[in-house]
This record gives C-alpha cells, structure tokens and sequence, in this order.
C-alpha cells in the first residue's frame, strides 16, 4: 500500500509541475499566486501546501526537473562516444540539437519558465538551477570545441556556444509542427549553418588573435564565467 501512495504522490506532484509550468509561462512568476495555482491544478490550496510550501518551490522544481531532462540529453548522447575528432564532434552537435529542439517542442511552457523565470528565486535555490545550466553549456561548448579546436584558446568559445542557443532557443515559437520543415528536418538545417559558420570563424586569424586568451585560462581555469541557458555569466 506505501508504495502505490507513493506513486499516487509522485503523480500528482508531477501533474502540478506541468500545470504550474504552464500558468508560470503564461501569466509570469509575480501574477501567479498559490490561490491561482491550485484552481489551474484542480486541486485544493490545502492540498497544494501539503506538496509545496510556496509557489518558490513550485518554480524550483520546475525548473530542475526540466534542465535535469536537459543535462540527461547531453550525458547520454555524448556518453555514446565522445567526441574526439572534427568529424565525430560534427555527428555528435547534430544529435544534441535534434535532441534539444525535440525536448524543446514537448517542453515549452517548462522552457520559457527556465529562460525567464528562475531569476525570481532566492539564491539557494536559484543557483543549483543556474549550475545545472552551466553544466549544459560547458558539454555544448565542449563538443564546439573538439569540432575547431582553435576556438578553444580565444575567449570566443562561450559567446559561440550561445549563438548556438540564441538559434534554437525559441524555434518552437515559430516552427510549426504541421508546416513544410519538422523538428526532425530543422536539426541538420541548424547544424549546417553554425558549423560552416565556426570553420569560417577559425579562419580569421585577426580575431583569433585578438581574443586569445592565456594559457591558464584556456585550461578552464575561468568555470565560473560559464553562461547559463538565457546568457547570464555565473
């Protein structure tokens, strides 16, 4: 019996992410009020304090359970074979971002309240969020790397890597499910793009030059200046 109350809880806490995730999207963070979010769960103020103290660990959990899919994504294609040639990285950026607008398209309310709303939480709980979307980024910015190694010396690595995300980001607010080019076609549209776009870069010896960075840091010495998903620097 403890155990079907168990699942019954983990259900029901999952419906209320989903529907709290989409009221969030919808009428943002500040206009959503406990009240609020037990009429758009269907359930009881009651019975919502009885999962969440406040609507802070409402968006919390929202927001981790989905850059958790996120991180999940990364470790699992890369996990397959990392990455150690141009040509495998260039496999490997493919899958990740067919991955990524996927999750995105079945994701979208979670997606604008990860990109929008996490700035609204306290400190301790904003920054397990903002880590785990650094953590996306860094593999991201890793892959680009193994694809033009000579990105990986200059302090143009990370801004590349968000021009990335700056190009899927939204893709689910304009590309229709029912029009000419699906999700599944878009990902090698996109990948063409920023790679000819990166070898094109690795050319310019004139900004290779001028964002050089020092040794130390190319190493990685400088982690907490990772951006997260929406841009902000650690």
């Amino acid at each position: 019996m403890a155990r079907r109350r168990s699942e019954s809880f983990e259900q029901q806490r999952s419906e209320i992410l989903e529907k709290a995730a989409m009221l969030f999207a919808e009428a943002g963070f500040h206009a959503a009020s406990m009240a609020s979010l037990a009429q758009a769960c269907g359930v009881s103020k009651a019975l919502l304090y009885h999962y969440y103290q406040d609507k802070e660990h409402i968006l919390f959990d929202v927001a981790l359970s989905y850059v958790e899919r996120l991180v999940a994504i990364v470790e699992e294609e890369l996990g397959r074979e990392p990455p150690g040639s141009a040509a495998q990285a260039r496999v490997a950026l493919e899958r990740l971002i067919s991955r990524f607008l996927e999750e995105y398209r079945h994701s979208q309310y979670r997606h604008i309240v990860l990109v929008q709303d996490v700035k609204h939480l306290p400190e301790p709980l904003r920054e397990p969020v903002l880590e785990k979307q650094r953590q996306v980024v860094r593999a991201f910015a890793g892959v680009i790397a193994a694809l033009e190694p000579e990105l990986a010396a200059t302090a143009l690595l990370k801004p590349v890597t968000m021009v990335l995300f700056g190009m899927i980001n939204w893709t689910f607010t304009w590309l229709r499910p029912d029009g000419p080019l699906s999700y599944e076609a878009m990902a090698p549209v996109v990948t063409t793009m920023f790679v000819a776009g990166v070898h094109a870069l690795a050319k310019r010896e004139d900004l290779l030059q001028r964002f050089a960075m020092a040794p130390e840091r190319a190493r990685g010495t400088d982690e907490a200046a990772v951006p997260t998903l929406q841009g902000e620097q650690g």
